[in-house]
């Protein structure tokens, strides 16, 4: 009798796959459709962000931070901005730390309307992504009236905010805010109870609490595990401890879970974006008084000699920040962004190194589908929400 063949295939999946969310290439070994190992590969969009910082003054690092983590841009500003502002022994207004608050919030919906959409959209819900890019669109439209930019605002400075919100920026806000949450309803009907969702979604992709914390996984892929850690609970940052809001968990630790947890984060986004919203008055402090980083009104720099020297040293020759090292965790879409900054006294960094969740959990995928079917890689990939730029740094 003939033996029976047994033997394994090779296959690459990406760097070029649509459903990479990115330029990620996975070595996957196949018998059948049965994944028997996996290998991740990184490194094809390496753009040196990190290493670039060093060559820049203090206050233009900001646009390349944001261009990491190119779905959570403001998440990154504020985390950089929040670790410089330690070192400079800064001190912002309570209406500063109240607009960076709503500007975060307002992030996360934004990431999590992408990650909602593409991740539906994969698994065959095809015109989930387009309910979702409709309410996105009218995000980008109140970064457009802040900053002139709809992508990467670099609304967050050191020190403040470039500037003071524009007239109109409550009643956007507030519009958004109010019409939101029914279609965060309308997700779930699409969604939630959709068979053949469940059947993609339900047992797949598992993650346990201990595999989370073995693997450094965080944000939603540790909450859905059953870890309730949020920095903005442990480790409060901008006021968060003022605000009331909740940590959404669940313990199957699946693709399922993965997304209940995200769509709970939206509404309590909604719910702390709505307490700012409501604390930040229409005029006042948008940076701190510090004449070191912010540069004097224009009417002084126009009228005293004192004003117009400080404005110019600013931006010709930046400021410098004493020599020390700081370390600031911020609660991003994907989990704690944190960010390491190395100063030398001058008026560069010496050193800027960001802790990515993103990388995190590109570490840990081999683990997650190795065992499952090559049909589930799609899914388990849109659910733990990687974004390669922050990866590739």
């Amino acid at each position: 009798m003939a033996e029976l063949r047994t033997e394994t295939m090779t296959v690459n999946m990406g760097p070029q796959h649509p459903s990479t969310h990115g330029v990620l290439r996975i070595i996957l070994e196949l018998d059948g459709e049965t994944i028997c190992s996996a290998r991740t590969t990184i490194g094809y969009l390496h753009t040196g962000i990190e290493k670039t910082a060093e060559q820049k003054k203090w206050q233009q690092v900001i646009p390349l931070v944001e261009r990491m983590d190119y779905l959570g841009a403001q998440s990154n500003s504020l985390s950089y901005a929040l670790c410089v502002e330690k070192l400079l022994g800064l001190e912002m207004p309570e209406r500063v730390r109240n607009i960076r608050v709503l500007i975060a919030e307002l992030q996360r919906l934004a990431s999590h309307l992408i990650w909602l959409g593409t991740h539906a959209m994969e698994i065959g819900a095809v015109s989930m992504l387009f309910y979702a890019l409709r309410e996105r669109e009218l995000l980008m439209n109140i970064n457009e009236l802040v900053a002139g930019f709809r992508f990467f605002p670099s609304y967050i400075r050191i020190g403040g905010l470039r500037e003071d919100l524009p007239r109109g920026y409550h009643e956007a806000v507030t519009s958004f805010l109010d019409r939101f949450p029914p279609k965060i309803d309308e997700f779930e009907g699409l969604l939630t109870k959709n068979d053949m969702f469940l059947r993609r979604t339900e047992g797949v992709g598992i993650i346990s609490a201990a595999d989370a914390q073995a693997w450094g996984l965080v944000g939603p892929i540790s909450r859905a595990a059953g870890l309730d850690y949020d920095v903005r609970k442990y480790f409060p940052y901008s006021g968060y401890e003022t605000y009331d809001f909740n940590v959404p968990t669940a313990t199957e630790g699946d693709v399922f879970a993965r997304y209940r947890v995200r769509i709970a984060e939206m509404r309590e986004s909604v719910k702390i974006a709505k307490q700012a919203i409501a604390r930040i008055t229409p005029t006042g402090a948008w940076a701190c008084d510090d004449t070191r980083v912010v540069p004097p009104p224009k009417d002084k720099v126009y009228t005293e000699m004192e004003a117009l020297i400080q404005h110019f040293l600013i931006y010709s020759q930046g400021f410098t920040v004493p020599a020390g090292d700081a370390y600031v965790p911020i609660e991003g879409p994907r989990g704690e962004h944190g960010c390491y900054v190395v100063s030398d006294g001058t008026n560069r960094p010496w050193r800027v190194k960001m802790r990515p969740p993103s990388f995190m959990a590109i570490q840990a995928l081999p683990h997650v589908i190795t065992g499952g079917m090559i049909a589930d890689v799609v899914a388990v990939i849109g659910s733990t929400d990687v974004v390669m730029g922050d990866c590739d740094r």
